[in-house]
This record gives C-alpha cells, sequence and structure tokens, in this order.
C-alpha cells in the first residue's frame, strides 16, 4: 500500500498574485529539508502539496521534519490509490484498520478537487461509509462528534485516504520575510525570539557575543545547540561569533559602574549592525521583553536602540516570563536554556544598574571610549559556525 504525505497551506492561500513566490519557497524549504532522508518528489497542486518517498527514503523522518516547517498548517499521512470505488473503500478499510478497530464512532468527510469523478462528494462518502459499516460491526455512524473522521480526497493524480491531520508548524515559509540578524544568547528568551520572528518567514543570521576568558566553550556550543534546535523550523543557519571581552572591560575601567549593561547593549547593537549590513540583513532582532530586567525600560530600550540606525524587533516585548517559557518548552529549548553556563550578559554585572537612563548621560559615560575602535575589533574577530537542523 503505498503510503504519501499530504500537507495544507496556512495563510498562504490568501497572498493574491505573490502566492506563487510563498508556495515556491515552501516547496524549496521542503525538499531542502527532506534531502539527507533519500528520494521525495514533492509537488504542488489544488492548495495541497503531496510528498511521495522513493525507494528506500526515510518516511518517518520524513514526517517528523514537515511537521517544522513553516507554512504548513496541517499534515496527514495518507494512502494513495487508483481512482475507483472499489479501490478506494478497499484502501479505507485496510489502511484505516488500526485506528477504526479501536473506536466506536466515524463519520467520512470526502473532497472532490477532480470534478470529473462520477460520483459527488456525499456519494462517495456514503458509499465508503457502508462499506466501513460492514468491515467494522464495532461502528456507528456520529456525524456531530465522531471517534475518528475519515477524509477521501479524489484529486488529479489519485485517490487518497487517511484519518485525523496533525498540526502543522503554521507560518509562512522561511525566506519569504526577508533576512535579519538575532542577537542570540545562552538564555530562554533569545530562542524563542528567533523562532517567533522565522515562522514570520524571516530569514536568521545568528550573532552570539562571547567573552573569554569570562565565559567558555562550554557555553558556546550550548548556544550552537539551541540553534541547532531552532533550525529544525527556522532550516540552516551560521552562527556568528564575536569578540567581547575587551569591549567589556574597557567599559568596566572608563565608564560609571551603574551603566556599565547600559553601555554594553549599545556595542552590542553597533556591532550587529555592521554585522548585518555585511550579511544583507535588513533589521536586528532581540529578544527583550518589557520590564523583565533593568536593561529593559522603556528609557534603557530607547537608549540601546540610539545607538543603531536599523530596525529592531522584539517579538517577546509584551510577553511575561512564563509565556516565554512555554514557548521555549513547546520548541525544545528551555532545558538547554538553563544549563548554568556564564554568558557575556552576566559577566561584570553592576551591583545597582540604571534603569531610567538619560540619554544625554549615556552619551557622556560613552564619551570615554573609543567607540568606533572597539567596534571594528569586534566584527574583524568574528567567527562563523555553520549550524545544521538538529545536529549538536
Amino acid at each position: 500500500m503505498k503510503e504519501v504525505i499530504l500537507l495544507k497551506l496556512g495563510e498562504m492561500v490568501l497572498k493574491g498574485l505573490n502566492r506563487n513566490t510563498f508556495e515556491n519557497a515552501l516547496i524549496k524549504n521542503i525538499r531542502r529539508r527532506l534531502a539527507p532522508l533519500g528520494e521525495f518528489e514533492v509537488r504542488m497542486a489544488q492548495s495541497t502539496v503531496t510528498i511521495t518517498p522513493g525507494e528506500g527514503a526515510d518516511f518517518e523522518g520524513a514526517v517528523e521534519r514537515v511537521r517544522k516547517i513553516f507554512g504548513v498548517i496541517t499534515f496527514s499521512r495518507a494512502c494513495v490509490t487508483e481512482k475507483n470505488m472499489d479501490a478506494v473503500r478497499a484502501a479505507a478499510v485496510e489502511y484505516l484498520r488500526p485506528q477504526l478497530s479501536r473506536v466506536s464512532t466515524f463519520k467520512v468527510e470526502t473532497k472532490r478537487a477532480d470534478k470529473k469523478f462520477p460520483l459527488n462528494s456525499p456519494q462517495i462518502s456514503a458509499e465508503v461509509g457502508a462499506c466501513l459499516l460492514a468491515a467494522f460491526p464495532n461502528l456507528t455512524v456520529n456525524v456531530h462528534e465522531p471517534d475518528v473522521t475519515v477524509r477521501v480526497e479524489i484529486r488529479d493524480f489519485g485517490a487518497y485516504v487517511h484519518g485525523e491531520p496533525e498540526q502543522g508548524a503554521g507560518g509562512i515559509p522561511v525566506g519569504t520575510g526577508g533576512k535579519a540578524a538575532i542577537l542570540i544568547s545562552g538564555g530562554i528568551d533569545s530562542p524563542v525570539a528567533a523562532w517567533m520572528m522565522a515562522k514570520r518567514g524571516v530569514e536568521l543570521t545568528p550573532i552570539h557575543f562571547a567573552s573569554p576568558p569570562y565565559t567558555s566553550e562550554r557555553a558556546e556550543k550550548k548556544v550552537a545547540q539551541l540553534l541547532a534546535r531552532v533550525a529544525e523550523y527556522a532550516g540552516r543557519m551560521y552562527m556568528i561569533t564575536v569578540p567581547f571581552a575587551r569591549v567589556q572591560e574597557e567599559i568596566l575601567d572608563k565608564c560609571p559602574e551603574d551603566y556599565f549593561t547600559i553601555l554594553m547593549r549599545r556595542f552590542m547593537m553597533r556591532v550587529s549592525e555592521r554585522i548585518a549590513q555585511i550579511e544583507g540583513c535588513a533589521a536586528l532582532i532581540t529578544g527583550e521583553s518589557l520590564g523583565q530586567v533593568a536593561s529593559q525600560t522603556l528609557q534603557a530600550i530607547a537608549a540601546t536602540d540610539d545607538a543603531a540606525s536599523m530596525p529592531v524587533f522584539r517579538p517577546l516585548i509584551g510577553m511575561d516570563k512564563s509565556e516565554i517559557v512555554a514557548v521555549s518548552r513547546k520548541i525544545d529549548t528551555f532545558d538547554l536554556s538553563i544549563l548554568p553556563y556564564e554568558d557575556c550578559c552576566t559577566v561584570f554585572t553592576p551591583r545597582h544598574p540604571r534603569t531610567r537612563p538619560e540619554l544625554d548621560e549615556v552619551r557622556k559615560a560613552e564619551s570615554a571610549l573609543d567607540v568606533e575602535a572597539l567596534v571594528n575589533a569586534c566584527v574583524e574577530g568574528r567567527r562563523v559556525t555553520k549550524i545544521v537542523p538538529g545536529e549538536v
């Protein structure tokens, strides 16, 4: 019995004249994600993507991967058969036997995309339903709240039978929303921010600030592992690691202690913007949530943004910590995020950080530093690490 995966599209169907752009990006992303698993035919027709495995392809692995591809609202494992009622009835009985043997109620829903098929949708549903009632004495029909809904689709290239669809990742295909740089740390928030922007089609360039000897290789590896989990949704990316210890030492030596955090973040924005321009990014992304810590008050955020000219997106800005943690658990980054490895943002933490900094005072404190030289050193010292989905 031949098995395929049917993917249903989400909001892409509303894109009008731009719809082909979104569909082509989705097909490209699917093919790229499935390529390591063997040969698969990926075809778009009638607002549905059909994935057909070739000989020896890892079908179970493909099911798990499509679950995390943005642009898919639901997906189903389905049996494909010839477009005649004998074949459809036989497929419904055999393919769905494991599900139908364990329940007591069902109904049949049919979508006849091929209008040349001799029976209409209600007639197909009635015939399949009668066949299932005869094959499974445990079943009765319940059209309002069935235990299982049997779905039959008559399409141009065949007839498909499947049960309840599963939820996909939603969103729109990565690559259709432009390219942006995400400031990524080893904490809970920034991987969630990365995932949320990738869900809106943004291709990500992660930028991580490391401060050896104050931070270790383990801390950097942790960030790479977090990104590998985000990449299961966002696709392959390249992490850019920036040496940041010298900047922090200079701020510590020459600036008021209570301005340390805000000045550090201003340098992060400058360096990230410079790298983003080199990488062809149009915006910056951070994991800040309003009021969560001293550097995330309105005044502190305004002082931070003053250091950059690019748009800065903060997808978590209105979320509380419990909401952010819930998403991190959903995307399987939480357990990694809470590992106790040091982060550059936690070294040299001031005892009493300024929560409502005046911009003029921030600029005055920063005037003691050779800003351009420090930024240039960070950019020139950057390293690139390839992030592959699921790899650690």
